[in-house]
This record gives structure tokens, C-alpha cells and sequence, in this order.
């Protein structure tokens, strides 16, 4: 018996799509008061659901399904010449886990990331309020890593420790070293994580394959796609 039968959702009202302003979608949550577990997380996982701050969610477009739930089997991964490039660019980088990103320290990182990086997007500009609702609340999951070079912060990453692995939430970074392609870096550091935790998969979120933004997801392979209520892997 799945422990989601008891679970009330909600769907949203048709709004504007964050990716594509020409549709239009809808959005189903979880009930906000529900005590969501471990075990229900991983399930939550499983057809496609995520997390932002407090709330778990999922697209339930009426006529779009452009939104598919990625996630990568981590003892299978086969790295690029890229990747293996990335890698050795930030071997000079230290990567060390935090309890807690709740400082100023923190935030105005993420306050000029969002600034150089998503001026046109839904979360510009950057406040604290939505800073803590986005990537503080809700941390009972919470993992978070921090990027340092020369004793100086340069990324965040903040993924959620499951079940079968880890689900990466968000990860942000100094633009001023996007040489060194830190989204990409801290990707391979939240495998290698995962790895370490003894989990399998590492969740990427949705990837939507005409949208640009998303392209570096498939670069990853094994790469294992939610279609039809199933994963299917992509070698």
C-alpha cells in the first residue's frame, strides 16, 4: 500500500509557464500542513514530485508534458572529457558541508548571482524573505555544500538527502568565475557525494529538451528520464 493513498493535493489555478510564456500551466502540491517523512519523500521522488522551501510539487500541465523528471544512476556514470576538464580546473576548490547558509555571507552571494545571472526570471530581484523560504526553510532534508577557493565563498549548493540518494534543490555562484563552471562542478561533487552516502541516484529535476537553460542535464549519462509514470534510461 503506497503511503501517498491519505495525502491530499492541490492544483493551482492556469498561470503563466516559468519556461515558456506562450503556455500555460498548472501546478499540483502537496497539502502544506502534511508531515512529509523520509519514506514519503522517496515516493514523492519516485513520480516526479520536488521540493521548494516547505512545499513539495510537481508540473499537471492539461495539455503539456515538456516537463520530464531526471535523475542519474551515480555507480553508473561515465564522465566527458568536459566534465573530467571541469574537475581539474577546481581541484584547487574546497568543498566542505555546512548546517546552515542562513548568513549575509550567504545571501549576498545568492543576491548577485540572481542579479547576473536571472534579471528576466521569476526571482529577480533577490530579497532575504524569498531567499529563506526558497533555501533555508524547510531543512529537515537539507544538505548543503560550500565552495571555497582562497578562504573565499564562491558557490552553494544545496541538494536533499532521501532515501535512495540525493535531490538537488539549487546551487548558486560568484559569476565572476564562470571559467571554472561551477553549476557543472557542483554536480559532479553532489555524484561523488552521493556516492559517499552509499545512495544511487542523484535527482537533477525536470529537464525540458527545447529549453536551453536545461541542456546540461542530458550531458550526464547514464541519464534516467520519468516517462509515463516510468523510468527509462538513457545510455
Amino acid at each position: 500500500m503506497s503511503l501517498l493513498n491519505n495525502l491530499k493535493l492541490y492544483a493551482t489555478q492556469e498561470h503563466s509557464c516559468s519556461y515558456d510564456k506562450k503556455k500555460q500551466a498548472t501546478t499540483l502540491f502537496v497539502d502544506p500542513d502534511a508531515e512529509v517523512n523520509d519514506l514519503i519523500y522517496r515516493e514523492l521522488n519516485d513520480i516526479g514530485f520536488r521540493r521548494s522551501g516547505r512545499h513539495f510539487y510537481r508540473p499537471h500541465c492539461r495539455s503539456c508534458n515538456d516537463c520530464i523528471a531526471t535523475r542519474i544512476p551515480v555507480e553508473r556514470v561515465s564522465l566527458t572529457k568536459k566534465q573530467k576538464r571541469i574537475l581539474k580546473k577546481n581541484s584547487d576548490v574546497i568543498c566542505r558541508q555546512v548546517d546552515s547558509i542562513d548568513s549575509d555571507e550567504h545571501y549576498h552571494l545568492f543576491e548577485q548571482y540572481i542579479a547576473n545571472r536571472h534579471s528576466d526570471g521569476d526571482m529577480y530581484p533577490a530579497t532575504r524573505e524569498q531567499y529563506h523560504e526558497f533555501l533555508v526553510d524547510g531543512n529537515d532534508f537539507s544538505h548543503y555544500t560550500e565552495f571555497i577557493l582562497n578562504d573565499q565563498l564562491i558557490a552553494v549548493n544545496l541538494a536533499d538527502k532521501i532515501v535512495d540518494g540525493l535531490s538537488a534543490i539549487y546551487t548558486f555562484f560568484d559569476t565572476e568565475h564562470a571559467r571554472r563552471s561551477l553549476g557543472n562542478f557542483a554536480i559532479l561533487e553532489l555524484i561523488e557525494e552521493t556516492r559517499r552516502l552509499g545512495g544511487d541516484f542523484l535527482y537533477l529535476g525536470y529537464w525540458i529538451s527545447n529549453c536551453q537553460k536545461m541542456n546540461y542535464k542530458i550531458d550526464y549519462r547514464p541519464m534516467e528520464l520519468l516517462i509515463d509514470g516510468r523510468w527509462k534510461r538513457l545510455s
